[in-house]
């Protein structure tokens, strides 16, 4: 078949195909164009998930007669200077769009400058243009698409349902609108229900956009990002640890006011939670990055949803420390929604009903630690689970209470929850997850400093275990000593115990040492024990924190919450669970109806 030149109808079906890949694909091209025509007004309305109707409608520059005409030829944009393709600081750049959409449906674009006496409108039905006839509007441009694919049903079966597709819409304008806090936008139509970001500025504009778009629970649980390092400025919200959704849509990318979607960027939130949240949990996020526009290329995608970074290490490096600042800045702090969770966990008996059974008068209660007036447990009704306190606490002053972020201990629950009282409060402590955490970091803070001190057996701990087990031990051991873990082979089937490390105190060698060979055997690999550092330490802080199930003294209590205020990323385990939940006072109201 010889060569032919292709006409100008199917080359523009052909790139449709690339940059109209359905309903929202269109909005965000028009809504793009809005924002590069410097508009503070945009709306969208929609019908048909888009099939049917994309409206939008700017109050930007506007175009004349001539940039109007050429609008719609392929190759033909305004926002490319000196023709430089490693200098893009526009959202839309390509110059395909406009002809694209207009060969696979029915375009209308109106448009009016500030100094033009009317508008003017232009219309391309499937690649056949007509017009441009003058119009009565204001200064502007309005973009209506009808009838999307509806002369390509090939592409129009590939399409999902109206909800669907309405529901993408409604994601593509999301990410614009974080993208542009000044800009207000409304996003409407008979396929959706209504939404109205009115634009912010000034100080705290970009956490009121976040606040609008995600909800206000997410900036309340989320650490501001501000850094700036290897010429990377890192801004936005990321959420608490303890704050995390099940998949990973609710993470937003932004680079120089662009969403993205970034293998680099991914993978350095990934590496910043690493420390601090369950394997199947997704922190949520909304990051935003700036480089200079020559460092990427935002070319390597026909919808420009995909980059590449020139510095990619550089890149990964900033945000990792951005988020890792910002957590460690947020200290012991955990979300509040954790409160909510036991809240709607709570179901208050109905008037007249009988007490719950866990509340009998026969049930054994312990004294409350507050004893300055001593009464006898007979007085009250009695709760199972509490445990008679080992040492006696005198009724501190109010002030005192409000001296402390987790208050003071008042009682033990069950031998592993403390109960604690601040100045606005209840706090319930989960002592095995907050000392496990407080481990940790204390692990971590010793070997960045050099190998772990060690503590000598007086004598060595003998183990036995599987010889592939000892094995990998034997090969590991030298490792292993950084952490402060010393052991040898003792004979085909065990291992000796020579040393530990002296932040564990006398903790579960056995079930440690058991831990680490199952480790071993999970990475395959000797190698991976350096790779593994946060690992090895994890598993060595769990066998080394205090129990659950261990009695605590008044004393070992608030030591543990002065503690966990000072140290920081302690409002989440080591497993990403929260250590503790605060129960405001007006909450505790509430479960018993005298909130108003």
């Amino acid at each position: 078949m010889p060569i032919r030149q292709l006409p100008e109808d199917l080359i523009n079906r052909i790139a449709a195909g690339e940059v109209v890949e359905r309903p929202a694909s269109v909005v965000k091209e028009l809504v793009e164009n809005a924002i590069d025509a410097g508009a503070s007004r945009i709306v969208i309305t929609t019908a048909a998930g888009g099939k049917g109707l994309m409206r939008i409608e700017d109050d930007g520059h506007g175009m004349d007669r001539a940039d109007l005409l050429l609008s719609v030829e392929r190759h033909a944009t305004s926002k490319l200077s000196e023709d430089e393709l490693d200098d893009i600081r526009t959202l839309g750049f390509r110059g395909e769009a406009l002809a694209s959409i207009g060969s696979v449906a029915e375009l209308s674009i109106a448009s009016r400058t500030a100094h033009a006496e009317s508008g003017l409108r232009l219309e391309v039905r499937h690649g056949v243009r007509a017009g441009p006839v003058p119009l009565a509007m204001n200064r502007g441009t309005i973009v209506e698409v009808k009838n999307l694919f509806a002369h390509v049903p090939a592409r129009l079966k590939f399409l999902k349902t109206d909800r669907a597709e309405a529901a993408a819409i409604t994601d593509v304008v999301k990410r614009l609108a974080m993208a542009n806090p000044a800009v207000h936008f409304v996003l409407n139509g008979t396929d959706r229900s209504p939404a109205n970001w009115p634009a912010v500025t000034g100080t705290g504009a970009l956490e009121a956009r976040l606040g609008q778009v995600m909800g206000d629970d997410f900036a309340q649980n989320a650490v501001r990002l501000a850094s700036s390092r290897h010429g990377v400025v890192v801004a936005g919200l990321a959420g608490l640890p303890t704050y995390t959704r099940a998949n990973s849509l609710s993470q937003f990318y932004f680079v120089n006011g662009r969403s993205v979607r970034d293998k680099v960027l991914v993978g350095a939130i990934r590496a910043a939670y690493a420390d601090y949240t369950f394997r199947d949990r997704f922190p949520v996020v909304a990051l935003y990055i700036a480089v200079d526009p020559g460092e990427v290329d935002v070319n390597v995608h026909p919808a420009k949803a995909e980059l590449r970074f020139r510095d990619a290490g550089a890149v990964r490096s900033a945000v990792i420390r951005a988020i890792s600042e910002a957590l460690t800045a947020a200290g012991f702090k955990a979300s509040d929604t954790v409160a909510d969770d036991v809240l709607g966990a709570f179901t208050a008996p109905a008037y007249g009903a009988p007490a719950p059974q866990t509340m009998s008068t026969a049930a054994p209660m312990a004294r409350s630690y507050d004893q300055s007036h001593h009464v006898e447990p007979a007085a009250f009704a009695r709760f199972d689970g509490f445990t008679e306190p080992s040492a006696r606490i005198e009724a501190e002053p109010a002030p005192a209470l409000a001296e402390y972020p987790l208050g003071t201990a008042r009682a033990q629950m069950f031998d592993n929850f403390i109960i604690a009282q601040n100045g606005e409060g209840l706090l319930l402590v989960d002592q095995h997850a907050a000392h496990e955490r407080l481990v940790y970091e204390r692990f971590k803070a010793q070997l960045a400093s050099g190998p772990v001190p060690s503590q000598s057996q007086l004598i060595p701990v003998v183990i036995e275990l599987p010889e592939e087990d000892c094995a990998r031990l034997e090969e590991a051991a030298p490792e292993l000593e950084r952490f402060g873990l010393y052991l040898e082979r003792f004979g085909p089937r065990a291992v000796a115990v020579r040393e530990t490390p002296a932040l564990l105190g006398n903790s579960d060698i056995d079930g440690l040492v058991r831990d680490v060979a199952d480790g071993l055997a999970e990475w395959d690999s000797v190698a991976a024990v350096s790779d593994r550092m946060e690992a090895i330490i994890a598993r060595m802080a769990c066998h080394g924190s205090v129990r659950s199930g261990r009695r605590l003294r008044v004393d070992e209590m608030n030591a543990l919450l002065r503690d966990m205020e000072a140290t920081p990323h302690s409002g989440q385990c080591i497993h990403g669970r929260p250590t503790y939940v605060e129960l405001k006072k007006k909450d505790i109201e509430r479960l018993f109806g005298r909130s108003r």
